[in-house]
């Protein structure tokens, strides 16, 4: 597998901030806000266009915000691998198919927020 890049060109967005609680069948069901859905929808123009990996691989993505607010990286990470899983660049967001994210990280660019995403085969370290 070779190397992928891709920057997705819109504001990086979270699932677990506003999100909806509806009642389902008399139970409550919490679902993602509508900005969510809208974000994850428009992520689809940025995605490569490529065979659904299925095999381990490292994403790193670097988040850069318009916002110097504190945010969770673990839920952009969240939030990006459902939206690669949705529109097919990786089969699944388990373990086995995201081993690892390393060198992520969160940015603060006011004027281009953005997520800078690089998806590499995963190696394993040998000791």
């Amino acid at each position: 597998m070779k190397k992928i890049q891709f920057t997705i060109g819109i504001v990086p967005r979270t699932k677990k901030n506003s999100q909806q609680i509806i009642m389902c069948n008399g139970r409550p069901m919490i679902i993602p806000s509508k900005a969510y859905k809208a974000y994850e929808k428009e992520c689809r123009y940025y995605m490569p266009k490529i065979d659904t990996i299925k095999e381990p691989v490292n994403i790193q993505a670097v988040y850069y915000m318009p916002t110097r607010r504190r945010v969770d990286l673990c839920n952009l990470h969240e939030a990006l691998c459902d939206a690669l899983v949705r529109h097919g660049v990786i089969a699944d967001d388990n373990f086995k198919i995201v081993a690892s994210m390393d060198g992520s990280r969160v940015k603060y660019d006011k004027d281009n927020p953005r997520t800078e995403v690089t998806i590499t085969k995963f190696e394993e370290e040998v000791k």
